[in-house]
């Protein structure tokens, strides 16, 4: 009886048994995986044709400029373009890091002016060509001059309170902050920034999401108060206006149809933290219910309401002599 190669069999009809050949030759049976493509097999022409594309492709001055490009700037820095800008930008001490100037620029005052402010500043000032700085600026529109900005380093809210309360026990006055609610606009915060220093306040605080950061534009409008008036961003603001009840603080909200005039609320000596909305929506209705009091401004009726950095200015001043007039009544 003949058995399967997997058993013993006979042999020349005698009953001496061997191993089968489908064990002997099993691996070499054995698949090797796919067949290469015909661009990656070294002796095949395809491949030829793949290596002299790459090195025309590597011999490319766009793709060299815009890898030289890539090391210099990557996708999330804040770049300022145009000779006014930059001029603009420098003047205000906006915090940057390089100054890129295309090669065989034809300059004037503008660009001797910026490259004199960068030199006093200690920045390092680059000369690319033409197809490296228009990758550097995302644009063609820059006037052969870039500015790279640094990020901003955004203060830490317990830090800024703990110093502001300190502040408070050696000269008296109460710790006051300044909340924006919704408002993305970047001059707005710049604006707030400015008013904020005039008056004296502690720190402005930012929600991290559908709130303006502190970009360049915000840091010209701010006449350079944001050099000195600290910046914290909070990842909810609700929760924060918590914490700081909790530290003692109370939360005047902004609003159209508040109860009480800025100014005339009764927390004024108190520390406190000014809540400010969007000009259009206002402050957010959770946000609202963390509010001890909402306040308002007198306005004309013609008016429905005003500018977040306006209604913080007002509401600032008013703060401020409603503190002097306590303390000189004490």
């Amino acid at each position: 009886m003949t058995t399967s190669n997997e058993e013993s069999r006979s042999v020349n009809g005698v009953g001496k048994h061997v191993i089968g050949s489908g064990g002997r030759h099993r691996k070499s049976l054995r698949g090797h995986g796919p067949t290469p493509k015909a661009e990656d097999r070294v002796y095949h022409k395809a491949h030829k044709a793949k290596v002299a594309h790459e090195k025309r492709q590597a011999a490319s001055p766009r793709l060299a400029a815009q890898r030289r490009a890539d090391r210099r700037v990557t996708k999330t820095d804040e770049i300022v373009i145009g000779r006014n800008a930059v001029v603009e930008a420098l003047r205000a001490r906006v915090p940057a890091s390089e100054l890129y100037i295309a090669t065989r620029l034809e300059q004037d005052d503008r660009t001797r002016n910026a490259i004199r402010i960068a030199s006093q500043e200690g920045l390092s000032i680059l000369e690319a060509d033409r197809l490296e700085i228009d990758r550097i600026a995302r644009s063609r529109n820059h006037q052969g001059i870039v500015l790279k900005i640094k990020p901003y380093q955004y203060a830490d809210l317990s830090q800024l309170m703990d110093k502001a309360e300190n502040q408070s026990k050696a000269l008296g006055t109460a710790p006051l902050f300044i909340a924006l609610d919704g408002v993305t606009d970047a001059q707005n915060l710049g604006a707030v920034i400015r008013s904020a220093a005039a008056f004296g306040a502690d720190g402005i605080i930012l929600p991290e999401r559908r709130a303006a950061s502190m970009t360049a534009g915000a840091w010209k409008v701010s006449a350079g108060a944001a050099a000195h008036l600290p910046v914290a961003r909070v990842t909810n603001l609700n929760r924060t206006l918590d914490e700081m009840h909790k530290r003692g603080y109370y939360a005047i909200g902004l609003d159209g149809g508040g109860v009480a005039a800025v100014g005339k609320t009764g927390f004024e000596s108190d520390p406190l933290v000014i809540v400010l909305g969007s000009e259009g929506k206002g402050i957010n209705h959770l946000t609202y219910e963390k509010c001890d009091v909402i306040a308002g401004i007198p306005i004309s009726a013609q008016v429905e309401s005003l500018n977040a950095s306006v209604a913080a200015g007002i509401s600032l001043y008013a703060t401020t002599r409603a503190r002097h007039e306590a303390k000189n009544n004490s």
